[in-house]
């Protein structure tokens, strides 16, 4: 067969079997904090869930295009390529374009590969995308030095049926796995949960005791200690009860129970904890509902940096793989494939029209350019772009005023300045 003759019989190594391959894919590790790491508990950690799930749903909801490039560095949406169907409507038999993204994104997020299965019509093109769990595929490294693929026991297949995104690798042909990388702060977060939840389930938490004096004769009688104690907290304790005032005789005296210094530093190792899982996956504190240190005027500039540094990354792994792996190579000078972020930098509403008068005075938006990243329809004679009338070539001096079609795009500029004046 076709892999026999590439590979060779016996040939086409593991990559990097001896340092934790296998680990790497199925991503279990052991922390010194004695627990077992591994994506599936790593989700239990609530902040490390809310990170790969913000990257995964932010990649899934971003609109994805596959265009055409046409003359004078323009393009339009390939809506008649075999391929488009595939990215934007049905990208397999059971899954929407936003599951397949989601599950990609999931899968490289807390294993660092992400792999599917690309099957191909009679032409080449994708027909369908089918995703591929991580601990079922094998990555070999074959004589010609490029990758190839075992799914379970089957016969190794070629890049071209294989849709690989990767994460930063150190051998280049498996991405090192997140949750395995950075199991001791993973884990120790598993570990702190873990002891506060046995310590509840196993100590003793009080809100106070009642103490009297120690020459005060002592109640041996249990009934009657349940029943003070019973009646203190049914006029006590509780939200109704709340700010009521307590007569206490016999020199008895009603002394809280604080946190103490343990407690104390758990709430700090959970907080640190979740701090560092945060840097891993490069996601400010407050996208993640952490926002002790936020506030209204930073909350768009963090939107900003996560976009830029947390998720763009991530964007351009996607889009360069794909590229890679469903274009025929016939194809890739003329289509490229493209996730829109514009709907995630975009500001509030009214940033966006300042910018957007801005853009249309100066003359690089035209009404439709405008509409169009608005999602609203074009309209007719929308194309228009206007040119300040000091913005002109010196060599050529002012303009002819008596030309036409000079004094009615004048005029046409000065409308639109009294109408963005007028606002």
């Amino acid at each position: 067969m076709f892999f026999s003759s590439v590979l060779g019989p016996g040939q086409g190594n593991l990559v990097d079997a001896t340092s934790g391959f296998w680990r790497g894919l199925i991503g279990s590790a052991r922390s010194s904090a004695g627990v077992v790491v591994t994506p599936e508990t790593a989700l239990g950690v609530p902040i490390l869930q809310n990170c790969v799930t913000l990257l995964a749903e932010s990649m899934g909801q971003l609109p994805l295009e596959l265009f055409q490039r046409m003359d004078k560095g323009q393009r339009e949406a390939a809506i008649n390529h075999p391929l488009y169907d595939v990215l934007r409507y049905q990208p397999n038999g059971f899954q929407t374009p936003f599951e397949l993204q989601e599950c990609k994104q999931m899968a490289a997020g807390l294993r660092g590969n992400s792999f599917s299965y690309i099957e191909r019509s009679g032409d080449g093109n994708v027909a369908s995308i089918w995703p591929l769990q991580n601990d079922k595929v094998q990555v070999l490294k074959g004589k010609d030095l490029l990758p190839y693929y075992r799914i379970g026991s089957g016969e190794p297949l070629p890049m071209r049926f294989i849709h690989h995104v990767r994460w930063s690798s150190t051998n280049h042909y498996v991405g090192l796995s997140p949750v395995e990388l950075h199991a001791e702060s993973i884990g120790m977060a598993q570990a702190v949960r873990q002891y506060a939840s046995k310590s509840f389930a196993n100590g003793v938490a009080v809100s106070g005791v009642i103490e009297r004096p120690r020459e005060a004769p002592a109640i041996k009688d249990q009934g009657s200690i349940d029943r003070i104690l019973d009646q203190w907290g049914s006029k006590f304790s509780g939200v109704d009860n709340a700010k009521k005032v307590a007569f206490l005789q016999e020199g008895m005296a009603f002394k809280p129970v604080s946190m103490n210094h343990v407690d104390a530093e758990i709430v700090n190792l959970l907080k640190l904890s979740g701090v560092d899982v945060a840097r891993i996956y490069k996601i400010p504190l407050p996208m993640v509902n952490d926002l002790d240190k936020a506030n209204y005027n930073t909350i768009e500039q963090l939107l900003i940096q996560f976009v830029v540094f947390g998720l763009l990354p991530w964007v351009k792994r996607h889009e360069q793989a794909m590229m890679r792996d469903f274009l025929l190579p016939q194809d890739r000078r003329t289509y490229f494939i493209e996730y829109n972020l514009s709907g995630l930098l975009r500001g509030d509403q009214k940033s966006r029209y300042e910018a957007y008068a801005i853009g249309r005075q100066w003359g690089w938006l035209s009404v439709n350019d405008i509409r169009r990243l608005e999602n609203m329809p074009p309209v007719a004679g929308g194309e228009v772009y206007l040119q300040p009338l000091n913005m002109v070539d010196a060599g050529k001096g002012m303009p002819d005023l008596n030309n036409p079609n000079v004094r009615a795009q004048l005029e046409l500029q000065q409308r639109e300045i009294e109408r963005i004046l007028a606002q």
